[in-house]
């Protein structure tokens, strides 16, 4: 028998129009999109379906992306694809917790919100950036950085893949010392600041306290988080784990080999951009990996899936 993921990617994947094939052919996303536009203090709807310089910038990406991927949720849900566990990527998580039933949707779009503000006022614009390490094992890139100053892992993606963050100097000194010690390619992101840096505590900190301030229900079915990469199925976790996640390592890659070790065979990635579909292929061939960033993406899985 099939055990089926939703996964769910982070910031960095958004693109204009996300979601609105979506809005225009299901009821229940438009609502989802009408609710979170009159509660939000800017127009969700022309940052999620029109061309914008606004949908890169933190505080108005992170809204946009939980949104476009909830949205495409309820459709999957209302199609019969329902999941058995669920896990995101950074930002991704919100969306997982919500579909996991711990967070009300729109709570969740509103979280993020606030999560967004906090990782922008953090670190000052430019102090702070993050870059691609390709072709490194996890343990030779956490040798190699070992008592570097400023600089930590961000993200475990997939084998061969990791993100470092920190200070800008820093991270950029290390990404050349990275190709001389056997990295393949280091590449600076177009990023607003150190994410998953110890430099964004007091955001995780502020993000605390908000969390503390909504109502977390029942989990109906576990989510993986981040932080462990274990699974969660008690929501008195999940207010610690998601303020430490603001400054902690994506374990994305311990995520997924997790999941398949629990025997997920069959995953589900929500939302626009291929990234996690990418890094599934590195981690195991094996499973069965379905996209849907498009109304008709969700048709062909529905036709296969239910």
């Amino acid at each position: 028998m099939r055990k089926l993921a939703f996964i769910y990617p982070g910031q960095g994947a958004q693109k204009a129009g996300m979601g609105a094939d979506f809005y225009e052919n299901s009821p229940e996303a438009k609502s989802l999109f009408d609710e979170a536009d009159a509660a939000l203090d800017f127009n969700l709807k022309e940052i999620c379906f029109q061309e914008n310089e606004k949908l890169n910038e933190t505080q108005y990406t992170q809204p946009a992306m939980v949104a476009a991927c909830l949205a495409m949720t309820r459709v999957l849900i209302r199609r019969g694809i329902r999941p058995d566990i669920t896990a995101g990527l950074s930002l991704g998580e919100y969306a997982a917790i919500a579909a996991a039933g711990a967070l009300k949707e729109l709570d969740a779009v509103l979280l993020v919100r606030k999560r967004g503000l906090f990782m922008e006022h953090a670190v000052p614009a430019g102090e702070g950036a993050m870059c691609a390490v390709l072709g490194m094992t996890g343990e030779a890139l956490e040798r190699e950085l070992r008592g570097t100053a400023d600089v930590t892992i961000a993200n475990y993606n997939c084998p061969g893949q990791m993100v470092i963050t920190g200070k800008t100097e820093a991270v950029q000194a290390a990404a050349e010392r990275l190709k001389t010690a056997g990295a393949r390619r280091t590449v600076l992101l177009n990023v607003s600041g150190p994410f998953h840096s110890p430099f964004l505590r007091t955001a995780g900190e502020e993000l605390r306290k908000e969390i503390e301030k909504t109502e977390l229900h029942p989990l109906k079915i576990p989510y993986v988080a981040n932080v462990t990469a274990e699974k969660v199925e008690r929501r008195e976790e999940i207010s610690d784990l998601l303020s430490r996640g603001v400054s902690s390592p994506v374990k994305w890659q311990q995520s997924m080999e997790y999941m398949i070790k629990e025997g997920v065979d069959t995953f589900v990635e929500i939302g626009p951009g291929r990234t996690l579909s990418g890094f599934l292929k590195k981690i195991n061939t094996e499973v069965s990996v379905y996209h849907i960033s498009s109304w008709e993406d969700m048709e062909r899985a529905a036709g296969e899936l239910c």
